[in-house]
């Protein structure tokens, strides 16, 4: 059984996860899985306006079930993503969650690499809803 190499800070975003949790009367909820592996991850997010009128993440959490690298890349989207405007938040890539990690083992990186692609559903919900 070989074990994949991590990085400190996914180490550190898996054993001690950010914003993890629900928010209750979430502006935008999206939710995304790989059936492949079975990781699944849930986003919420709380939206406000600005002075400027500009639409901010305010709040921002996750549920995750799956490996490590999947809470991890969870959290860091949520880390990156909180007081972004909305357009902000659109350009969180799953790759530049994975670099801000400081890589995945390319086995983890389709797989568990989804949280971006939560955080874009979440946004799609919440402008859907308004």
């Amino acid at each position: 059984m070989f074990m994949q190499k991590y990085s400190k800070k996914v180490l550190e975003h898996f054993t001690k996860p950010h914003n993890q949790g629900k928010i209750k009367n979430a502006d935008g909820v999206g939710t995304v899985g790989n059936p492949k592996c079975g990781d699944i991850m849930r986003l919420y997010i709380k939206v406000s306006k600005d002075k400027q009128g500009q639409e901010i993440i305010k709040d921002v959490k996750f549920e995750t079930l799956g490996c490590g690298a999947a809470i991890s890349t969870s959290s860091m989207t949520t880390d990156l993503a909180k007081g972004k405007t909305i357009e902000q938040a659109l350009e969180i890539t799953n790759k530049s969650v994975a670099e801000e990690l400081g890589g995945l083992p390319s086995a983890k990186m389709h797989c568990s690499n989804l949280a971006a692609d939560a955080l874009h559903a979440a946004i799609k919900n919440y402008k859907t809803k308004k």
